[in-house]
């Protein structure tokens, strides 16, 4: 038996792996990479591409995500499209549905497939279940709480499972970005990736930002090196004297998981004083929210989230549609948006706000991934509108 097989059950076996909801609802099927259980929301993710960068993305902390694209696996897995930037992110989606079998990787970039990857990192993964049935249960009824588990013996004691499930606190109220944040200053130059030359580096002399890191992707970081940006990553709870102490030209709010309303009970203050610079300002996903946050707006829950990289956003300043790549749970309240602050962005999906800027000062930000990998780049010319306030 290979590697792939001994982490990948065949559809002629019995059950080895089940997804159990709070609402009581189970779903059999085989398990993959991780021996185990794991308990987190579950939520669906239509991207077609992308698989590795979904399950190692930060925002994702404390989700089971379930792929509406059948097949899974077949570029396999490389070092080079990890997403989480730190080591405190390395753990992000706890779990993975998917309709098929894990397919066979064929890819010159592979170097490993997915179910040991998988296993590797510590994420259960299922197959063979209703992926169709499981993603109309979530937009009738929301994002559920649930446990996903894989048993090679197939045995599951499912009253404990669902109790757990029913017993879990989910989203509401967690600051997860202090999880997965970096622990220590660092500084990024590397630029992206090209077929020619892997990934670039970008010179020392050169316009400085600071990045908070609320559990920030390396394409982020990578985006804002094309556009002739250095980067110096603080945690999230890193103070705005300390901050500015850097002498940075600009700041950057990344993206993260968790409520933006928990992590904002210390994040707002800071970001209220980094307002107050009057430095450029981004702000990326739950930076968005935490922004919005700091500048008086609110935020809520949001039923189904978005979750892919098919998402149509209008932006008002360009009056131009982009498809963009979303994440996010919560959402920024767009009737609270207060006096001075413009809505720049729109989802043409379900009407939320995504996107903002300050009327006096260069401060904006969006719900949405401009650094999306692998894609799509629609709007990736935001990073360079930031780099133009900084020139």
């Amino acid at each position: 038996m290979d590697d792939q097989s001994k982490n990948q059950a065949t559809t002629t076996d019995k059950p080895t792996g089940v997804l159990v909801l709070a609402s009581g609802d189970v779903f059999y099927g085989y398990g993959a990479g991780m021996v185990g259980e794991a308990l987190g929301e579950v939520c669906f993710n239509t991207a077609m591409t992308g698989y590795q960068e979904i399950l190692t993305d930060p925002s994702y902390a404390q989700q089971i995500v379930l792929f509406t694209f059948p097949h899974i696996g077949n570029t396999g897995t490389n070092r080079e499209d990890e997403e989480a930037a730190c080591k405190a992110a390395m753990v992000a989606a706890r779990g993975a549905i998917f309709r098929e079998n894990i397919t066979q990787p064929s890819n010159y970039r592979a170097e490993k497939p997915l179910g040991d990857w998988l296993a590797s990192r510590g994420i259960v993964g299922l197959s063979g279940i209703d992926t169709r049935a499981l993603t109309s249960h979530i937009r009738r009824d929301g994002m559920p709480s649930g446990v996903i588990a894989h048993a090679p013996d197939g045995v599951f004691d499912i009253k404990a499972l669902i109790d757990k499930a029913r017993g879990w606190n989910g989203l509401e109220n967690a600051d997860l970005a202090k999880d997965v944040s970096t622990d220590e200053n660092y500084t990024w130059l590397e630029t992206g990736w090209d077929w020619a030359n892997g990934f670039g580096k970008l010179g020392e002399k050169s316009k400085h930002v600071v990045v908070i890191d609320y559990g920030t992707k390396r394409n982020i970081l990578r985006c804002l090196a094309d556009a002739g940006l250095r980067a110096t990553v603080v945690p999230a709870n890193t103070d705005a004297a300390d901050i500015l102490a850097h002498s940075p030209d600009g700041i950057v709010l990344s993206n993260g998981p968790g409520d933006p309303a928990a992590t904002g009970e210390y994040a707002i203050p800071i970001v209220k004083e980094l307002i107050d610079s009057e430095l450029p300002i981004l702000g990326i996903c739950l930076g968005h929210q935490i922004m919005a946050l700091a500048l008086g707006a609110k935020t809520l829950k949001m039923e189904q989230g978005h979750h892919g990289a098919n998402h149509p956003v209008k932006d008002f300043e360009t009056g131009k549609v982009e498809i963009v790549s979303m994440n996010h749970g919560f959402a920024v309240d767009s009737d609270s948006l207060p006096d001075g602050v413009v809505e720049t962005h729109k989802s043409l999906f379900d009407g939320t706000n995504c996107g903002l800027r300050l009327k006096d000062r260069p401060v904006f930000s969006v719900q949405h991934h401009p650094e999306a990998s692998p894609g799509p780049r629609d709007s990736f010319y935001l990073f360079e509108r930031f780099a133009d306030y900084l020139r």
